[in-house]
């Protein structure tokens, strides 16, 4: 999957650039851009705060225990990108993982228990946009929208107005009967809420890749090395990307989670189906800057102007093109972002 496109989603919405003569001028407002940036961050994470807790959030119905441990990130083999590198030992403490990716019927639940109105649903900000991406406002279409997948290579996605989670492809289309199937067209704000809402939070991308890994195995695939056993395990594109899909595993597009073999560890489209939200930030040179001891923790960093890590790969990954659904590989996305192909999952501390 080409996530180029991803890297200036806001700019899809808008064209043109502004310029400023005076220096002073420029830094006064580069300064406001990031007040408004900042207050755009902060006032979702602050409406996640008071969103109510529902009362079985401590249940670990549908989740694994993972137990913890040290083990070796990053890719070796030939398909690694400069952002899987270097090869690094990373340690994780126990949790309990989602055994599959969160559904339109549970995030139906959700909404219905608390009104939440996803980031797709709502008014685009135009002063954010201009924050962001040096637009003028005023020029700015700020009617709900969100990303979907058109197969042109020119440019893979185009942002439709109407599509959300209830209509991933766009108002025409609709999730009724696809309560089974994971939910999409979710931000990483959407996330984050569901998450405070079931007591749960995002996988950090050190416990996705333990998870994926088989407790931390050193194998290419959530199930091994070979490939010729991807369609048992993965919900990906076979054949010719994009112009040919054979549909050897039976789905052209999304499928229902758990319709694919479990890993060993019992959890589900660990590779394959959606990419999937994780908690933290995305850095080109992430791996260098922790065998640096940098701070602060990727997963702790709050910028807004910061990406933020995706993991799994897609019923669009292509073994030849993207291979996305590998242990190692990563992805990112604005944070405010909904894609047809993007969902998530959660994972809960375990309280001694």
């Amino acid at each position: 999957m080409n996530f180029k496109i991803l890297k200036a989603s806001l700019t899809i919405i808008v064209v043109g650039l502004f310029s400023c003569n005076k220096s002073d001028k420029k830094k006064d407002e580069a300064s406001n851009q990031e007040v408004v940036a900042v207050s755009f961050h902060q006032s979702y994470m602050d409406e996640i705060k008071k969103l109510p807790v529902k009362s079985m959030a401590s249940s670990t119905k549908d989740m694994v225990l993972v137990t913890g441990g040290s083990f070796l990130m990053g890719a070796t083999s030939e398909q690694a990108r400069t952002d899987e590198l270097p090869v690094h030992k990373e340690t994780v403490t126990d949790f309990y993982v989602d055994t599959s990716e969160v559904t339109n019927a549970q995030f139906r639940a959700f909404v219905a228990a608390t009104g939440y109105v996803t980031t797709a649903e709502r008014p685009i900000d135009a002063n954010f946009i201009a924050a962001t991406s040096g637009v003028d406002p005023k020029i700015v279409d700020t009617d709900p929208a969100a990303l979907v997948f058109n197969g042109d290579p020119q440019m893979w996605w185009s942002m439709i107005k109407g599509a959300n989670w209830k209509h991933p492809k766009g108002p025409e289309s609709t999730i009724e009967g696809k309560d089974d199937y994971p939910v999409v067209q979710v931000s990483w704000y959407d996330a984050m809420a569901y998450c405070h809402w079931a007591g749960k939070r995002l996988p950090t991308e050190e416990e996705f890749e333990y998870v994926a890994r088989n407790k931390g195995k050193r194998i290419k695939y959530s199930w091994g090395n070979d490939f010729r056993r991807a369609v048992e395990f993965v919900n990906f594109h076979q054949g010719s990307f994009p112009s040919q899909n054979l549909k050897e595993d039976n789905f052209e597009g999304l499928a229902p989670v758990k319709s694919f073999k479990q890993n060993e560890l019992g959890v589900y489209d660990i590779g394959g189906n959606v990419w999937e939200w994780t908690l933290n930030s995305y850095f080109s040179d992430g791996y260098t800057r922790k065998l640096n001891f940098e701070k602060p923790l990727l997963a702790n960093d709050q910028s807004i102007h910061q990406k933020k890590v995706i993991r799994g790969g897609s019923f669009l990954c292509n073994e030849s093109y993207c291979s996305g659904y590998r242990v190692a590989a990563r992805m990112n996305s604005s944070p405010d972002t909904g894609l047809e192909h993007l969902g998530f999952r959660c994972v809960m501390d375990v309280v001694n």
